[in-house]
Parts: structure tokens; C-alpha cells; sequence
């Protein structure tokens, strides 16, 4: 399966404190150990607020998790297309705004970002946010080439406006489900409902600040929640479509 969400955090790398946290060392090794079984052939590292504008990191991690992997990053607005287009070498497919912490560019800008990674390179946006607090964006987002969201929009009050945006084809990651404050099986049923192609399966590991860490047992809850004829879409098909990775990974889901 493709996991969607996971941080890679190595301390060769600049890492700083933000909101007062300092993150957990978790090398790309770590990754490839705490997956090993779960049927992970490919997958999309996540630029972390504690790592800023810094882009070397992945260069590294991608480096060695290999070219079914792709990656996220935070850049600021005036990066130059020379960046953009070398980190779309070694298989960046999209950057972060991180509307919950910080350490992105503002979400003001999003509008031009996104068209101009969309010309350049094909990138997409990604949202951590409160889906909630969406709302006086809707317009925007949904007019984007390509966005996605992560943790189902984090709440219970922002599932309607989630919703809407999912029929307008943003994706969204079932991650992160020991942070949301929303029922998960009932977001989970009612994103399928509305856009079959929307939902995408992620860790979320090491879930660093999150209540819970992921566990195993989420990708049956998962399961159970889309259904058996929606498992390959959730798993692995509509990530696969959506971050076009260098090299195409198999199929395979821990039973």
C-alpha cells in the first residue's frame, strides 16, 4: 500500500522547536523498521513545522527510501523554479501550507502558489488545517488544480465544509486518527459516499504530538469503514494517481 503521511526526522538536518516542541529523532531507517510487515511499498514524506523552510532532509530521505516515494515540502514564496525543479527530480510532488502550526509559507498565498507549482511541475498544495476554519477559502480551494487535506480535516465541525470540498475533488487523508477530535467512522463512510476517489490512507508516523500514536490496528478500522471494493482505491490507487511516484510500487496489503 501507499502510506500518504509520515515525517522522516533526521538530526543531520536542521531541525528546530516550534510551539515549544522539539521533535523525536526518526531517521528514514526507523520508518523503514516500524512499517516492516504492513505491506508500506511506497509512500509521500511530509515536510514537519519543525523543519522550517529547510529542504536538505529530504534529499536524504528519499535518497534512501527510493523512487516509489515521494515527498511534500514547506518552501517560501520566492523559492525559484530551479529549487522546485530540482526537488521534483528526486520526487517532491507537492507543497505544505500548515495552517495548525506554523512554520509554512502564509496561507494568503496559497492561490499563487498553487497555480504556479501547478505550471512548473504538476505540484499540488497540501492543507493541515482545521477544516473548520476553511471556510472563507472555499472559493479558492475549490477552483485549485490540486489540493489535499490531512487528518480528514481534523473536526467534527469542519466535516460539512470538508465534504463539500471533496466533492469538488480535494483528497483527503485518512491520517492522524489520534488527533482528530471528529468520529472516524463516520467521516470515513461519509467521504466515500461523496467522492470515491478522494480518500487516501497515511501513518502519520512517528505521530509525533498526537494523543495516540498510529497503530496497526487502524488500517482494519479503515478497512471495515470504506469497504471491501474500496480498499484498493483507499490503500493504493488514488495515492498512486495522485503523487505520481518516480517508479510504481506494487499492491500489497498486510492481511
Amino acid at each position: 500500500m501507499y502510506d500518504t503521511h509520515f515525517h522522516i526526522i533526521d538530526m543531520n538536518y536542521p531541525v528546530q522547536e516550534n510551539q515549544g516542541f522539539f521533535p523525536p529523532s526518526f531517521p528514514a531507517a526507523d520508518y523503514l523498521e516500524r512499517t516492516r510487515g504492513l505491506g508500506i511499498t511506497g509512500g509521500n514524506v511530509v515536510s514537519g513545522s519543525f523543519q522550517g523552510f529547510d529542504t536538505q532532509f529530504m534529499y536524504e530521505a528519499l535518497r534512501i527510501l527510493g523512487p516509489t516515494f515521494t515527498g511534500v515540502i514547506q518552501v517560501p514564496t520566492d523559492v525559484s523554479d530551479e529549487v522546485l525543479l530540482s526537488l521534483d527530480a528526486i520526487g517532491v510532488r507537492g507543497v505544505r501550507f500548515n495552517w495548525v502550526r506554523g512554520g509554512s509559507a502564509d496561507l494568503s498565498d496559497i492561490d499563487r502558489m498553487a497555480r504556479r507549482i501547478w505550471d512548473l511541475a504538476r505540484w499540488h498544495v497540501e492543507l493541515y488545517a482545521d477544516a473548520q476554519d476553511l471556510a472563507p477559502l472555499y472559493g479558492v480551494l475549490s477552483a485549485l488544480p490540486a489540493v489535499s487535506i490531512a487528518h480528514l480535516g481534523l473536526s467534527n465541525e469542519g466535516l460539512p465544509l470538508l465534504l463539500k470540498l471533496a466533492e469538488k475533488g480535494m483528497k483527503v487523508k485518512a491520517t492522524g486518527l489520534g488527533r482528530v477530535s471528529l468520529d472516524p467512522e463516520q467521516a470515513l463512510k461519509a467521504l466515500v459516499r461523496v467522492n470515491p476517489d478522494s480518500l487516501m490512507f497515511g501513518t502519520d508516523l512517528p505521530s509525533q504530538r498526537a494523543r495516540r500514536p498510529f497503530w496497526p490496528s487502524d488500517i482494519e478500522l479503515i478497512k471495515a469503514q470504506v469497504g471491501e471494493a474500496m480498499v484498493k482505491k483507499v490503500f493504493f490507487d488514488n495515492a498512486l494517481s495522485f503523487y505520481k511516484p518516480r517508479v510504481i510500487p506494487t499492491y500489497a496489503l498486510a492481511s
